[in-house]
């Protein structure tokens, strides 16, 4: 595959990415065996640009499909926490959870707001420390939110911005409110125009626009400013077909077979306790009279991200 320039880091990436989160135990829950291998194959297949954050717990895969190969993709990894000492951390457990001396790109996870960006000063300050060491090559910020997106073009320290936009806004936020694509995009190109890295996010909308593939991808990729789109794939003729789109050999008449894959709450086991309503990003979790979490599923991006923080895994993906 052809590389592109990820902004003024230095960095060359395919235009397709793995989004490693899919194997991992919140969505496919892969044996690493059976994650790493897809793994390798996409890197076999010449996509060399790998996406995972600490609480995926995705680093196994990572390790096991790249060892005794000489394989070495760009990885970009990310953590929540806001403090000096957790994003510390956070990197040695990168470094060491995928036996590497330096990771290319680590972001704080998705900032919500200015203020978010501001309380997780000393994450930051972190950040910026072990760039000026070498162990991380680039910094920055993965969101949801067109106004923080936006933010990121004026902080000369970003070097890569990490977004969620696709052809139908979902999940798009700006502020406390719905976002829109075409506000996300104006955001990129002001980041692309600053010299920052961009790479998107949920292009499919977490899975839901899958059926209309060639529309989603036709406009992610056809964004000013960005470099890479990061896809999560689950099987090997997702990996084919994805090369084929950036080939330019994909029937442009291809119809992925779509799954009926949603999050869904076991009621026997959930607790009530709103620790995923917190984490969900797009409010689609609300607890109900009952005191049981339910879905909007008109809401829901199926991203994942509200299974790690349930402490009865209650949440189901499928």
């Amino acid at each position: 595959m052809i590389k592109n320039k990820l902004g003024n880091t230095g960095l060359l990436v395919t235009p397709a990415g793995f989004g490693v989160l899919t194997v991992g135990k919140t969505q496919l829950n892969y044996s690493v065996g059976k994650g790493a291998a897809l793994v390798r194959y996409a890197l076999e297949r010449g996509i060399n640009f790998l996406d995972t954050a600490q609480y995926y717990e995705t680093y196994p895969y990572i390790k096991e499909a790249l060892k005794g190969t000489s394989f070495c993709p760009v990885i970009s990894s990310k953590c929540l926490h806001s403090s000096y000492s957790d994003m510390k951390y956070a990197v040695e457990e990168a470094k060491a959870g995928m036996d590497r001396d330096v990771i290319d790109i680590f972001l704080l996870h998705e900032v919500r707001s200015a203020s978010d960006f501001a309380r997780r000063a000393g994450a930051w300050e972190y950040l910026l420390e072990a760039k000026a060491k070498g162990t991380v090559k680039a910094v920055g910020l993965s969101t949801h939110h067109v106004d923080v997106a936006a933010m990121c073009a004026g902080v000369k320290e970003v070097d890569v911005v990490f977004p969620l936009i696709n052809f139908k806004s979902l999940g798009v936020r700006d502020g406390n409110a719905a976002g829109t694509k075409e506000g996300m995009a104006a955001a990129i190109k002001m980041n692309a125009d600053a010299g920052k890295g961009v790479f998107a996010m949920k292009v499919f909308g977490g899975g839901n626009l899958t059926g209309e593939y060639m529309a989603a991808l036709d406009y992610a990729t056809g964004l000013f400013g960005v470099s890479s789109v990061m896809v999560g794939f689950g099987h090997r003729h997702e990996v084919d077909r994805i090369i084929e789109y950036f080939e330019g050999t994909i029937d442009r008449g291809y119809v992925p077979d779509i799954r009926d894959k949603k999050i869904r709450v076991d009621p026997g086991d959930c607790e009530g306790c709103g620790s995923c309503v917190d984490r969900c990003p797009n409010r689609a979790l609300s607890l109900g009279s009952n005191g049981v979490c339910k879905v909007d599923h008109s809401l829901c991006i199926t991203c994942g991200y509200c299974a790690p923080a349930c402490p009865v895994r209650a949440i189901i993906m499928y």
